[in-house]
């Protein structure tokens, strides 16, 4: 079954970007991306730009409402994403917790519905 594990921390969180601790945090990306596709559970995984470059869109009575920024007003805000084959929860949830914003952010993982074509 596969599983899309969702990267969320707050923007400032976590080792910030030209600090040697951003450096180890990324090799650790790096270590889960070889493990993940090592075990053939790596489907696809990419980070995202800031959540100040995201626009949401929403359909109301009829109209198209567009807002800058995301979804909802939070601290904490989607980074980024994997998408794994997983046997099933637990499994999921073992390789959720090796990504390394697990340690001062938040992964949620959820299955992916599937649907019969």
């Amino acid at each position: 079954m596969q599983y899309m594990l969702l990267i969320y921390s707050a923007d400032d969180a976590g080792p910030q970007p030209g600090t040697p601790e951003f450096g180890k945090m990324m090799q650790g990306y790096m270590e889960f991306n070889k493990d993940a596709t090592k075990a053939g559970t790596f489907v696809a995984g990419q980070p995202l730009q800031g959540a100040s470059t995201a626009t949401t869109l929403r359909l109301r009575n009829g109209r198209t409402e567009t807002t800058d920024g995301p979804f909802a007003e939070t601290k904490e805000t989607l980074g980024g994403y994997y998408l794994l084959n997983c046997d099933d929860l637990d499994d999921a949830l073992g390789w959720a917790a090796k990504i390394p914003t697990s340690e001062y952010g938040s992964i949620e993982v959820r299955p992916v519905m599937e649907i019969p074509t």
